[in-house]
């Protein structure tokens, strides 16, 4: 009888490493962070040669599935795709089979037979990355989940203020509006707490959750408390994701007058951000949108490179290699 062998672990063939996705900025250690921005960086200086595409995502496919309105989002994400050489394909809920009634579940297993790559998804409904995540086999990053989280806007983010101020760590964040209804707050939360910065949530009490506290941040509900930040950080009043008939505010009008950021409660060399898309006059002075401290048109552009770099992190393997590599493409180059 033929003798048999067990082969020892260690000569065997190494293991289909596990999907990565980026669900959440709970998915992330310090470490994670400070590779994306990292990766980022490289890859914004390969924006400024003449031939900005880099061979990096060939034959890979990104396909972006937004089930709600987005202008910078959806752009920056099929451009960063385009960039890195990947086929993309975009697909949005108007004009799709869910007009007919078709759901999530069925969507992700029609999309989960292209074999894509990666899928970006934006769905109204806090959750829905996770259930695209269990049946496709792609890896998926969460382009905003209701309120819930909007992990790339928070790595765009971080990644203004460390190329404008030169760090996170030890900065005074203000993030000023409507906490209650925005997965931006929740998610820049999360990151500015993990980079070492304080953050300060302001706004009407209402539109404050109870509790938030134990995310890591501090709690005011006059606008006065902006002045002693490095960034104020400026939400708009998110209304369609308002309950009918619910009364936050007495009016637009009032919350103009008492938590609109405006030039007289601001001091000079505070930087201004807002994640798009502003209500001018609203929760923001025009003057103060279109001044040289505000950050808004930056935001737009560390976008690209920020999406550039978790496109490429999810599809490779380990830490090391994802920088050496964009270095060598873009220094070859």
């Amino acid at each position: 009888m033929a003798e048999i062998r067990v082969m020892r672990e260690d000569l065997l063939p190494p293991k289909e490493p596990p999907r990565r996705h980026l669900i959440s900025i709970g998915d992330l250690e310090r470490a994670d962070v400070e590779r994306l921005l990292g990766t980022a960086r490289s890859f914004e200086r390969s924006l400024e040669r003449e031939l900005k595409k880099l061979p990096t995502l060939r034959g890979k496919t990104v396909v972006n599935v937004f089930y709600e309105s987005s202008t910078r989002t959806s752009s920056s994400f099929e451009l960063a795709a385009k960039r890195l050489s990947a086929d993309t394909m975009s697909i949005k809920s108007t004009g799709s089979s869910v007009d007919k009634g078709e759901s999530l579940k069925d969507t992700a297993l029609t999309l989960g037979a292209y074999d894509p790559d990666v899928i970006v998804i934006r769905h109204p409904q806090i959750g829905a990355p996770q259930l695209v995540a269990r049946y496709t086999g792609a890896h998926i990053v969460n382009a905003g989940d209701g309120k819930h989280q909007h992990p790339t806007q928070a790595l765009l983010d971080l990644y203004t203020i460390s190329e404008e101020l030169g760090r996170i760590e030890g900065l005074h964040v203000a993030i000023v509006g409507d906490v209650l209804h925005s997965r931006v707050a929740r998610s820049n939360i999360q990151a500015l707490a993990l980079m070492g910065a304080r953050v300060t949530l302001v706004g009407p009490p209402p539109l404050i959750p109870r509790g938030i506290e134990a995310m890591g941040c501090e709690v005011s509900y006059e606008i006065d408390a902006i002045k002693a930040a490095d960034v104020v950080y400026v939400l708009r009043m998110q209304q369609e994701r308002m309950a009918e008939g619910a009364n936050y505010v007495p009016s637009l009008r009032e919350y103009t007058a008492r938590w609109g950021v405006t030039p007289e409660r601001l001091r000079p060399g505070q930087k201004v951000m807002h994640p798009g898309p502003m209500n001018r006059g609203v929760e923001i002075d025009p003057v103060v949108a279109d001044a040289a401290d505000a950050l808004i048109e930056r935001q737009v552009r560390s976008g690209l490179v920020v999406r550039m770099a978790v496109l490429y992190d999810l599809l490779t393997h380990g830490p090391v290699g994802v920088q050496a590599a964009a270095l060598h493409e873009i220094g070859a180059a």
